[in-house]
């Protein structure tokens, strides 16, 4: 039952702007750790022990606070229970940011790219209409499984530790898990760490967006078939630099049918990621809704079989 309270509550109010969030302890704490031991040598080993550390630190913690919670008081064990999946959703904040990303560049291009910039690590500042709304569409995809589908797939095998620990798994990826000059060694395990635990969670994402896949387009033409949008999946999923990653961005590249990929900038250096898909096409509003679409209902199953799971 907790799930889906949580669930419900990042439905309604998505990330509280004026309440402490854990994973902006999370940020700070990589942050310090980053600027003391991403220095001299050994650096690779240095930043695997700070990512085993902290995230045996987070799981071990939030494991003893809830489980001394629940012997102290039922109620106040599920209510940090609830908090808990609450903090480590993130499905309503990215929709309502990818809505304003098309809304923004609708109104002007500088617009767009100011917006799609709170929400992507690459450069935008020459990105075009449609590589901002392309960005959007594939950032949308990829949270899907790491801000949703994952941290409900570890919860439902360690609970909310396992939520939690993940989290910090998933924050340490995002700040030093690239691979330009600064972060390739010190960051190297926190990346391929993101790797192991996102590896079944993408490819649950892309089968679930996969079966509730509208059967038509916004003009009312037939669109891929469950079994051709498996095919589909198979075929481009892998076709990214991320071994998780291409599965969530091909199933919706399957369903819009569009081509995502091409260069990005990143920190200066431009990175190449092979297409996804080959109809290159310009992205609507209709797309976006689409999209938005196809994530709520995967949001909902997954909270359902995850509160089934644990229930029985």
């Amino acid at each position: 039952m907790y799930v889906i309270i949580g669930w419900l509550l990042d439905r309604f109010f998505g990330d509280p702007a004026n309440l402490p969030h854990p994973i902006v302890w999370f940020g700070k704490a990589i942050a310090a750790l980053e600027k003391r031991f991403n220095c001299g040598t050994g650096r690779r080993v240095k930043g695997a022990l700070v990512a085993i550390a902290l995230v045996a630190l987070v799981f071990g913690a939030s494991w003893l606070l809830i489980h001394y919670a629940f012997r102290f008081s039922y109620g106040l064990g599920l209510a940090l229970s609830i908090i808990g999946v609450f903090f480590c959703l993130a499905g309503k904040t990215l929709s309502d940011e990818v809505r304003m990303v098309f809304e923004a560049v609708d109104e002007s291009l500088e617009k767009g790219r100011t917006q799609v910039g709170r929400i992507v690590g690459r450069d935008t500042s020459e990105l075009s209409a449609q590589e901002i709304r392309t960005a959007a569409l594939e950032t949308l995809a990829e949270n899907l499984s790491d801000g949703v589908v994952a941290p409900l797939f570890w919860c439902a095998l360690l609970g909310v530790p396992g939520m939690l620990a993940y989290k910090m798994v998933n924050t340490l990826d995002s700040m030093i898990g690239y691979r330009n000059e600064r972060y390739r060694e010190f960051g190297c395990f926190a990346a391929r760490l993101d790797d192991v635990a996102n590896w079944i969670p993408a490819r649950i994402t892309a089968l679930l967006m996969a079966l509730v896949a509208p059967k038509r387009d916004s003009q009312g033409r037939k669109t891929r078939s469950f079994g051709e949008l498996l095919r589909f999946i198979r075929r481009y999923g892998s076709q990214h630099l991320s071994p998780n990653s291409g599965y969530p961005e091909a199933a919706l590249a399957g369903i819009l049918d569009c081509r995502f990929g091409g260069p990005h900038n990143y920190f200066g250096e431009e990175v190449y990621k092979p297409y996804i898909g080959e109809n290159h096409k310009d992205f609507t509003t209709a797309d976006m809704e689409t999209a938005l679409q196809v994530n709520l209902q995967v949001e909902l199953i997954s909270v359902l079989l995850v509160a089934f799971f644990i229930m029985f």
